[in-house]
């Protein structure tokens, strides 16, 4: 099951789906695009970068 982001915009907004080991993320705007899956501990990674503004 697809999850939007609640921090998305009209510009950006991803939606995750997570799984038994692992969470997979796709552009809420270009769902059939594809998707990317990662383990739980690389997405809360990603989080944690995303949060302290360490992505570019």
């Amino acid at each position: 099951m697809w999850r939007k982001s609640t921090q998305g915009t009209s510009v950006q907004c991803v939606e995750v789906a997570r799984l038994p080991h692992a969470v997979s993320i796709r552009d809420s705007k270009a769902p059939d695009a594809g998707h990317i899956t990662l383990t739980t501990h690389t997405f809360a990674t990603l989080l944690d970068l995303a949060k302290q503004g360490e992505l570019p």
